[in-house]
């Protein structure tokens, strides 16, 4: 078994050896797609979509989160819960910052009606800020 070590020459061989290379590309898109999933908040629902949507315009958003999935069940950020444990904690965290906004992902299977039973929960605990989340639509050529 022979070694090439350069060329007829003699010099040195100007190949680039791209196994390094693939081997960490390869470890950082196995770590970006184990990470993005937990880089969102609050429960995965589908959610409505809008052609115009409200920009967030200061540089932290520190929003509850509140999700309501298809079968109607609530979550606060990812927590499970029924209507009073859910407006008792939303009364403890709004005490602690009353103007603290509260972000609603609704599923877009649910009616209006059902949608507005969670607001009307979120309005008995006193909140003052209550946003809907949607998806921007993309207009059709």
């Amino acid at each position: 078994m022979g070694m090439s070590v350069g060329g007829p020459s003699g010099g040195p061989k100007a190949e680039i050896n791209v196994t390094p290379l693939v081997d960490v590309v390869l470890v950082l898109l196995i770590i970006f797609m184990v990470i993005t999933p937990m880089l969102q908040r609050g429960k995965s629902v589908e959610l409505p979509k809008a052609r115009e949507i409200e920009k967030k315009t200061d540089g932290k958003d520190n929003a509850l989160i509140l999700s309501v999935t298809p079968d109607k069940k609530l979550y606060l950020d990812n927590d499970p819960l029924d209507e009073k444990a859910l407006e008792n904690r939303l009364r403890g965290e709004l005490a602690k910052d009353p103007a603290r906004r509260i972000l609603l992902k609704a599923d877009n299977s649910l009616r209006v009606a059902d949608v507005r039973k969670v607001m009307e929960v979120a309005r008995k605990a006193k909140a003052r800020r209550v946003s809907l989340g949607v998806e921007q639509q993309k207009d059709q050529p």
